[in-house]
């Protein structure tokens, strides 16, 4: 998975490229003509490898041989030939072609390379909505574990999603369910069947795409995600694009154009940086501690039990990581919600009483325990994520909780953090004042 701005990958007339190289071009995913640099390549050329439907649709000489491709090896194989023995050859891909597409493989095999891009499908997609992107997340499931594309989904205000058969919006929109986000779905772009329809994440999920098809995730308000609130007609993708423009695009999105950079004022905040009540709040100094033992980042999903504040779960989210808020009390669940907001980022949280609001809920890559019991860890250990990382202030509960990770299986590190801050006395001396001592016990699952 990876994230990208718009650019090319090559010009045509690129000088870096060797004699011998392997012409790959791209064919238009909107539908537009081949770039005027295919007709002379093609017409020297002694091989022409493509997908079939690639294949029908340019003049492939009389003369050339062909390769249809299925498998990638045999194609490699015969390119290398071609290399060798000074045989022009071709490879045709979709759109762009260094986006996400055949070239990192031809690279792979030490191929030389010229290559001629055209619009990709993403790039497409963005265009028929009439929606900008250079601020976007660009992801694929294709050929690869989808959940890090979906957890990008869940984590970012606007991704775009390159599918597969069994990773495509149907399944994607199944996992995005209880997140505020409307999709987009672009089949069969730059072609007569070409279709975008605008969808909530139950509507997707219920329905069959045709394959290629893209997905465009957008954060949206609670009540935009409604079943009815966007309906299967022609004009539903402007309407979706219109309604969340401003909010998305001028809003939601960061100013600096990196949506999954690190924040730009750090982690571990100060308290004062957000809302809570009574300091019940993960301190900064264990805050620090405790987030970089979950290691969020794009693509991972975080459980915040016991959310509190929410601040432990915000900063996750502020490094990328899409984020799972569990708290019971209804009135901390607007906190972190206002919280959330003020640091510009997307938490869902799911309000009830663990361990047993914990059922239903997606897997996570690691999960923050700031509050329950041995129930409630016995709970998330069953559930089998990478990293469990609890805090403790009885001491009491260090033993069995230390216990129960190592039965299920994890190794486990401990540290006790005794902060003490600067404070003013009177007449302009300075004191320390100690603050709660915190028991952090990190689980990790071979």
């Amino acid at each position: 998975m990876t994230r990208m701005v718009a650019g090319a990958s090559a010009t045509p007339g690129a000088s870096a490229a060797p004699a011998n190289a392997v012409t790959v071009v791209g064919l238009d995913a909107a539908g537009a003509p081949p770039h005027p640099a295919l007709g002379p390549v093609l017409g020297a050329a002694g091989l022409v490898i493509g997908a079939a439907r690639h294949l029908a649709v340019v003049p492939v000489p009389a003369g050339a041989d062909t390769v249809t491709l299925g498998p990638l090896a045999p194609a490699l194989h015969r390119l290398a030939g071609a290399v060798a023995a000074g045989v022009p050859a071709v490879v045709l891909a979709s759109g762009d072609p260094g986006l996400f597409g055949i070239v990192r493989r031809l690279r792979a095999a030490g191929l030389p390379l010229r290559v001629v891009p055209a619009v990709s499908s993403v790039a497409a997609a963005f265009a028929r909505a009439g929606l900008p992107w250079d601020g976007a997340a660009v992801v694929t499931a294709h050929g690869r574990d989808p959940r890090p594309a979906l957890n990008a989904c869940r984590a970012l205000p606007l991704v775009a999603v390159l599918t597969a058969p069994g990773a495509g919006a149907s399944e994607l929109a199944e996992g995005l369910i209880g997140w505020s986000r409307r999709l987009l779905v672009a089949e069969h772009l730059g072609t007569d069947a070409e279709r975008i329809r605008a969808v909530t994440p139950q509507q997707a999920a219920a329905e069959t795409w045709a394959d290629p098809h893209v997905l465009l995730s957008l954060a949206a308000s609670d009540s935009a995600d409604r079943p009815d609130a966007a309906a299967d007609r022609p004009d539903a993708a402007a309407d979706l694009a219109d309604a969340a423009r401003d909010q998305l695009v001028l809003d939601g999105m960061r100013a600096d154009n990196q949506p999954a950079a690190a924040p730009a004022e750090g982690w571990a905040l100060p308290e004062s940086r957000y809302a809570h009540r009574d300091s019940m709040i993960t301190k900064s100094e264990v805050r620090a501690l405790v987030v970089a033992r979950l290691r969020p980042r794009l693509g991972r999903l975080i459980w915040d039990i016991g959310a509190g504040s929410g601040s432990v779960g915000i900063e996750c989210a502020l490094l990328g990581a899409a984020v799972l808020a569990v708290e019971q009390d209804a009135g901390a669940g607007a906190t972190i919600r206002a919280n959330a907001t003020a640091h510009a980022v997307d938490v869902r949280i799911v309000t009830g009483r663990a361990p047993q609001a914990l059922v239903g809920l997606p897997e996570p890559d690691a999960v923050f325990v700031g509050g329950g019991g041995v129930d409630v860890l016995a709970a998330v250990v069953a559930r089998r994520p990478e990293r469990v990382v609890l805090t403790l202030a009885a001491l009491d509960r260090v033993a069995p909780a230390v216990g129960l990770l190592r039965a299920a299986g994890y190794t486990v590190e401990g540290a006790q953090l005794s902060a003490a801050r600067l404070a003013d006395l009177p007449g302009g001396s300075i004191r320390l004042a100690a603050t709660n001592p915190v028991v952090v016990l990190t689980g990790e699952r071979p």
